[in-house]
């Protein structure tokens, strides 16, 4: 056993060692340096400009390092508009979503998984047929629904849909929850848990890595969401993020240092979330995807 690990560990050796090897794995951080520079420059020309002077943002040659740093262009935004309180607004009902798509994506993946009933299989095939709809088939109805409701220009619109689940993260659970063994679910019934402490104990720590990349697709798709708030949303006291930078692109179309500015506030909490739970998040993908 020994010397076949010490064979198999001289021949990776070699094989890292031949030439051909070096160029062609050299060729792909190279290749892999450049696209991500070419992806970076406009991130890097969004935090340039965010620290300019207004005179510098229009120069022909583009200026890409500023003469000066110009920190007052993340604060007269704020002076401008309520951008506080969008941030506020867009925290409330993405933290909302995230809550609502968790708990009841979960809840339908567990009864898809894991139990047995007539018809299970045709009523799966019919949540996921909903995903060919488009969302501006639904949108009308939805609009009327809210309206009669009196629940226009309110946070509501955008925080209720979310919690009667989504097709697509009711079929990532689902395939997931599916390869955990049955035989937990027998012995936990054998101790006397019901379905609630099936769910609640067993399948919903174990689904832990899907449950992290639904809450992170979540959060990214609902913070960025610019549609569902044009629709709902009309006065300025709850726009969110997204409306906010909208407004300030065409109220004050001069300031574009400080339209950079709130770009980049609007997208750090994107960042922090993305790099907190990189682990987590590449972990779900790779265990939902080869288990599923």
């Amino acid at each position: 056993m020994i010397a076949t690990d010490a064979r198999s560990l001289g021949a990776g050796y070699l094989i890292r060692n031949r030439p051909w090897y070096v160029a062609s794995r050299a060729v792909l951080y190279a290749a892999i340096i450049v696209g991500a520079i070419i992806y970076l420059i406009p991130f890097f020309w969004m935090l340039s400009t965010s620290v300019k002077d207004g005179g510098e943002v229009f120069l022909d040659p583009p200026k890409w390092i500023p003469s000066h740093l110009v920190w007052a262009n993340y604060l007269r935004p704020f002076q401008a508009t309520h951008f506080e309180r969008y941030f506020k607004n867009t925290a409330v009902f993405t933290g909302a979503d995230i809550i609502g798509t968790v708990i009841s994506s979960s809840l339908v993946a567990f009864g898809f998984s894991r139990m047995r009933f007539r018809g299970r299989d045709f009523l799966f095939i019919v949540v996921l047929s909903t995903m060919m709809l488009p969302n501006q088939v639904t949108l009308i109805p939805q609009y009327i629904l809210f309206t009669k409701l009196h629940l226009v220009n309110t946070l509501w619109p955008l925080i209720i849909p979310n919690w009667f689940g989504s097709p697509f993260n009711i079929f990532l659970l689902r395939q997931f929850m599916m390869t955990i063994p049955h035989e937990m679910d027998d012995a936990a019934r054998m101790d006397g848990a019901n379905w609630w402490q099936i769910y609640w104990r067993i399948l919903i720590p174990l689904s832990a890595p899907a449950l992290g990349v639904i809450a992170i697709f979540s959060f990214t798709f609902h913070w960025n969401d610019f549609f569902y708030p044009l629709i709902y949303l009309n006065t300025e006291d709850n726009f969110t993020v997204s409306l906010g930078l909208q407004l300030l692109n065409t109220r004050y179309t001069a300031d574009v240092p400080g339209t950079m500015a709130m770009t980049v506030l609007s997208i750090i909490p994107c960042l922090i979330v993305f790099f907190v739970a990189q682990r987590s998040f590449i972990q779900g993908i790779v265990v939902t995807g080869v288990k599923g």
